[in-house]
């Protein structure tokens, strides 16, 4: 699956699935962009890419700035002179029950897990569309699929994503664009082992494969979606979760 002379934006790159991600489609030959807010991790990310012979460079972008999105899209565009591919891999949430989550909590979880990459796709799409060409991949959560105790506002938002990527991927269709969606189950990443371990332990448990997922077997999937090999795919949605979930 090479990605030779494609330009790649990943968001949430700096760490986690989305380092993976970035990692990966390096190494399938596109030139990526590390999007992120932490600006040291996000560069030192590059730099690490960058040393192994592969393209990369790091752009400052906050997901639930305006502003910020503004600015990143004009730096991108100016770069890149209009983006392949998407990849909207931040994410973020908290594990506490629905009645105890505060109001602004509330708010920052759907800003960074639905309306960011929503906004993050309006600002580069007009590009993807003048070319009639481009790939979009939504990390979602298979929490948006099924639930998850706990994580009630951040499932919705995830769950938003996922009907946001259908749709859209409805609309865009007729521009050779295609819109697909990844949902991670538990996947080895500082936003999991922020989990109090007795929670770990019963993800684990619930797994078929008894293990937590590795960001880059999200990645493989991730890379999948964002290479040919998905030219007449589009408004799907792959659990990537050791068989923790199977819906259909």
């Amino acid at each position: 699956m090479k990605l030779t002379n494609k330009s790649v934006v990943v968001t949430g790159a700096a760490s986690g699935i989305g380092l993976a991600t970035a990692e990966a489609l390096a190494q399938a030959g596109g030139t990526v962009i590390i999007a992120d807010i932490a600006r040291d991790k996000g560069e030192a990310a590059a730099g690490a890419i960058q040393k192994k012979g592969q393209k990369a460079d790091y752009v400052h972008l906050d997901i639930t700035d305006d502003a910020s999105i503004a600015a990143f899209t004009s730096i991108v565009q100016e770069k890149t002179g209009g983006v392949d591919i998407l990849v909207n891999g931040a994410g973020w949430g908290q594990i506490k029950p629905f009645w105890e989550m505060p109001l602004d909590v509330w708010s920052k979880i759907v800003a960074l897990n639905l309306m960011g990459p929503m906004k993050l796709v309006k600002a580069l799409l007009p590009k993807m569309m003048e070319r009639s060409s481009g790939k979009i991949v939504n990390v979602s959560s298979d929490a948006g699929r099924v639930g998850s105790s706990g994580e009630t506002v951040y499932a919705g938002a995830k769950g938003g994503l996922i009907a946001f990527t259908k749709s859209l991927a409805r609309e865009v269709a007729r521009y050779n664009i295609n819109v697909n969606c990844v949902c991670p189950g538990p996947t080895e990443t500082p936003l999991l082992f922020a989990v109090p371990e007795k929670h770990l332990e019963a993800f684990k448990k619930a797994i078929p494969f008894r293990r937590f997922g590795k960001p880059s077997e999200v990645a493989d999937a991730i890379l999948f979606f964002a290479s040919s090999r998905s030219d007449y795919i589009t408004g799907q949605v792959l659990s990537v979760n050791g068989g923790l979930t199977m819906v259909g």
